[in-house]
């Protein structure tokens, strides 16, 4: 590698979330400061609720036959 044209990387950069959870990892950045993680991010956590507003799985399911909860069978 050239000598002078990459970043320094740093072996133990910090990343610490919102929620308080800390995670040590190897980086260009020393410390970084972020809203959500792994471990408080809906999805991950199994929080996540899917919201259709407009009614496009129900518009599916009628128009192809689809009973809810089967998977798509008829």
């Amino acid at each position: 590698m050239k000598k002078g044209i990459h970043p320094e990387y740093f072996e133990n950069a910090v990343i610490t979330c919102a929620c308080g959870n800390v995670i040590h990892t190897g980086s260009t950045v020393k410390e970084m400061h972020v809203n959500t993680c792994s471990r408080c991010h809906p999805f991950y956590t199994g929080k996540a609720k899917f919201i259709d507003t407009e009614g496009r799985v129900e518009r599916f399911r009628r128009k192809y036959g689809a009973t809810p909860g089967t998977g798509g069978e008829k």
